[in-house]
C-alpha cells in the first residue's frame, strides 16, 4: 500500500481543491483511495459534494457534529460547509461535486443518505467507469439520470451532533470514547446540576436528538468499523454492554434497516472500485 506523507498529502489535497473549483461542467467526479488513519483537513468548496464510500468507513466532522459514513452510504455536503474527513479503515471514495442549482430542492446542510443499487451503479459509471464505458455518449446518458436519482436517495440517521455547551460536550466526548448500551442519565444530570427532566430537555435542544437516540448513534459509530473489519457481532454487542446479541441486532436493524449480518454481507458482495491515491 502506498504511504502518504503529510507534505505530499497537503499538496495533493490543494491540487484536488483547485481541480474542483476550476471545473467547468455541472458535475465534477473524483475517485480516491485513502489508507486507514488518513485525515483530510478542514476545508470548503463552492460546489455541493456527494461523498460516496464505495469501500471502508469514514467520519466527517463539521461545526454541527460528526457524521459516520459506513459502506454503502453517501454524505451530501452543501456548498460552503467547512468539513474534515477521517478514514477509520482503508477507504475507496467516489465523489461527485455538483455546481450550485444543478439539482433543485437539495438540502443546504449535511445529511447521510442510503445508496440504492441504481444509484451505486450510476455513481461508479460516472466517477470510475470501465474503459469501454468511458465515452462522451455514455456520459451524456448517465449524468442526467444520476442527477435525478440523487434527489431521491433516502436519508439515514447516522449523524452524531455535539452540543455547544462545553460541559455537556465534554460528557458526550467521554461517552463516545467508551460507548455503552447503558447511559447514566442521572449521573450526567447531577454533574450538570440539573434535574433529570431538565437535563433531557436541554440535551434535545442542544443536539436535536433524544438522549436515547443519541446513545444508539454513538454505539453505531463504535460498532460499524469493528463489524466492517470482520469482528463477530457477538463480540461487538457484548463489548458495548448489550445484554444479548438480539438486543443489539434489534437496535441495529431499527437504525439501519437490516440486521448486521445482512447489512454487511450486502456491502461485501458489492464489487470493489479502483481509485487513485490522494
Amino acid at each position: 500500500m502506498p504511504i502518504l506523507h503529510p507534505a505530499d498529502s497537503h499538496e495533493l489535497h490543494l491540487s484536488s481543491l483547485n481541480t474542483i473549483e476550476a471545473a467547468a461542467g455541472p458535475i465534477k467526479s473524483l475517485p480516491r483511495f485513502y489508507p486507514a488513519g488518513h485525515r483530510v483537513e478542514r476545508h470548503t468548496h463552492s460546489r455541493a459534494q456527494l461523498l460516496y464510500a464505495a469501500k471502508g468507513v469514514v467520519v466527517v466532522a463539521t461545526e454541527e457534529g460528526r457524521w459516520m459514513l459506513p459502506p454503502g452510504h453517501a454524505l451530501w455536503i452543501a456548498p460552503g460547509i467547512a468539513h474534515s474527513v477521517e478514514m477509520l479503515v482503508d477507504v475507496t471514495m467516489l465523489s461527485l461535486y455538483l455546481a450550485p442549482g444543478v439539482v433543485a430542492g437539495l438540502p443546504e446542510r449535511v445529511k447521510t443518505v442510503g445508496v440504492t443499487d441504481l444509484a451505486r451503479a450510476l455513481i461508479v459509471a460516472a466517477v470510475n467507469p470501465e474503459p469501454e464505458d468511458n465515452t462522451p455518449a455514455r456520459a451524456a446518458l448517465i449524468m442526467p439520470l444520476l442527477l435525478d436519482v440523487i434527489s431521491t436517495l433516502p436519508e439515514r440517521g447516522l449523524a452524531l451532533p455535539f452540543p455547544s455547551d462545553p460541559r455537556l460536550a465534554a460528557l458526550c466526548r467521554s461517552f463516545v470514547a467508551q460507548p455503552t448500551a447503558e447511559l447514566p442519565i442521572d449521573r450526567w444530570a447531577d454533574q450538570m446540576s440539573m434535574s433529570r427532566r431538565t437535563f433531557t430537555r436541554i440535551f434535545r435542544r442542544e443536539t436535536g436528538l433524544s438522549l436515547s437516540t443519541w446513545r444508539q448513534q454513538a454505539c453505531l459509530f463504535a460498532a460499524l468499523p469493528r463489524l466492517a473489519d470482520g469482528e463477530p457481532v457477538t463480540t461487538v454487542a457484548l463489548d458495548l454492554g448489550y445484554d444479548s446479541v438480539a438486543a443489539f441486532t434489534t437496535m441495529f436493524k431499527r437504525m439501519l434497516g437490516s440486521p448486521p449480518r445482512i447489512y454487511l454481507a450486502r456491502d461485501r458482495s458489492q464489487p470493489a472500485a479502483s481509485a487513485s491515491l490522494l
